[in-house]
């Protein structure tokens, strides 16, 4: 759950990577960097808060140079703390070096332990530092061999971008996890994790670097490397279902237009009786408007949010998500009142922000709630970078569709077929997307035992 963008070539370089980090706020809320290099050397700045918290034009004039990658950060591996903040900076014999990540390396405690007793000594408690870690003992005077060796000692999900003083690497792993797109602007070249990113600062976007890709970009043009062997793909699901901004387009689909084609799979599959369609917004509009176009009721917006708060799902602390609930939405008493909704929602993850929804609704005189989610029920947690919850902690693992229906307080509730969600991003043969999150299949082996363990220990240590 981060968000990374990269350019080569630009003046302008760290004022793109920060408007470009400005499109990207929705993956990270917790900390921003850039760092920027001038063909000498490289300059960073960090800090905790959103983007516009972190940087001002000041700071900005005293990031020199033509090229800059940058980092929101969400934790879902290290605590949340200023030295977790991304892009991290290591310095070899060969030169200075920043790495920032998106994604979960599922390996990097036993690698880290192999490290430690070897004797390396970890700033950070993050997977990415592992990275850095690897590539200093790479025993590669080519700073590009030593990042391939570094890269293929992983497993896990791992978009990358990496900067030298004079050259920007893109990195995808070979299951294609995470986002990952190339794009060009007056000359330069431009990585970001989605394609808003590329819309703000008036990028053309070329295309998706492909799963198992390696970019180097510098004044010899850009190189594709393969340097990874042949794997499944496992893209997210989830980017498309709740994470991505949905005027961007990922895995070669439009986020908007798969979301309002749930939503239609939803409505064919748990129809019902009631008079208006009414989404949870922001992350269940598209699919509303796929329910209400298959239905043939109306769309209004009985629900309104506030965009001053940040997205609750993606707040650290339990206390945190169930204050925001009240701050971020409120009903439309004139829309909902005496009436039976249908009240569409991405997904439902512990079932205490979709309970409060329903309680609110109630209280403005909304008559029937039947609550349609436009995913399955999320059983299993994610280990490549979404930040779900503990099996104990779904809702999913504890009460059936029913019992969840009477927790949540709706009248009815449904979930969108598996099948019909893989049709709806154009994969009816379930080949190309991770779907782990509803199935507990996950593509990679690892100790999931042992990272459960250690991300609770460091989110009762954050609260």
């Amino acid at each position: 759950m981060c968000g990374v963008f990269g350019i080569w070539n630009h003046p302008e370089a760290a004022h793109l990577t920060y408007m470009g980090l400005y499109a990207l706020q929705h993956r990270g809320q917790e900390s921003a960097g850039i760092v920027t290099a001038d063909g000498e050397r490289l300059f960073e700045h960090k800090g905790m808060g959103y983007v516009s918290d972190v940087f001002t034009e000041e700071i900005l004039k005293k990031l020199p140079g033509h090229l800059a990658i940058g980092h929101v950060r969400y934790s879902t591996a290290g605590r949340s703390f200023l030295q977790n903040a991304q892009p991290l900076v290591a310095h070899r014999a060969w030169g200075s070096l920043a790495i920032a990540h998106n994604g979960n390396i599922v390996n990097a405690l036993s690698l880290r332990e192999a490290l430690e007793r070897d004797g390396a000594i970890f700033s950070t408690t993050t997977d990415t530092e592992v990275i850095l870690h690897l590539v200093a003992r790479s025993r590669r005077w080519d700073f590009v061999d030593a990042i391939l060796w570094a890269l293929n000692q992983l497993k896990g999900a791992f978009t990358l971008v990496i900067l030298t003083a004079d050259t920007l690497i893109g990195v995808r792993d070979p299951y294609g996890f995470r986002p990952l797109w190339l794009g060009r602007k007056d000359g330069a070249w431009v990585l970001a994790s989605e394609t808003s990113a590329l819309d703000l600062i008036d990028a053309v976007p070329e295309r998706e670097v492909q799963p198992g890709e390696v970019l180097v970009i510098n004044e010899d043009g850009i190189q594709s490397l393969r340097p990874f062997p042949t794997a499944v793909r496992a893209q997210c699901i989830f980017e498309l279902v709740y994470f991505s901004r949905p005027d961007s387009v990922i895995f070669g689909r439009s986020v908007s237009e798969a979301r309002v084609e749930m939503g239609r799979w939803l409505a064919r599959e748990a129809p019902a009786d009631a008079d208006i369609v009414v989404p949870v917004p922001d992350s269940g509009v598209h699919a509303a408007i796929g329910y209400a176009e298959a239905s043939g009721l109306p769309f209004q917006f009985g629900l309104i949010r506030n965009h001053y708060v940040g997205r609750t799902f993606i707040q650290p602390s339990q206390a945190n998500r169930s204050f925001g609930v009240k701050v971020k939405l409120n009903p439309v008493r004139a829309v909902v009142q005496g009436k039976r909704l249908v009240l569409i929602d991405d997904s439902i993850v512990r079932g205490t922000t979709s309970r409060k929804i329903v309680q609110m609704l109630r209280q403005a005189g909304a008559r029937e709630i039947h609550m349609r989610v436009s995913c399955p029920p999320i059983v299993g947690p994610c280990y490549y970078g979404i930040d779900t919850p503990s099996e104990e902690e779904l809702i999913a693992n504890h009460y059936d569709v029913a019992g969840i229906a009477r927790f949540i307080g709706a009248d009815s509730l449904a979930y969108l077929s598996l099948e019909a969600l893989l049709r709806s991003v154009g994969d009816p043969e379930g080949r190309e997307f991770c779907v782990a999150c509803y199935t507990r299949d996950y593509p990679i082996p690892a100790d999931h035992q042992k990272i459960k363990r250690v991300r609770i220990l460091e989110r009762a240590a954050v609260e």
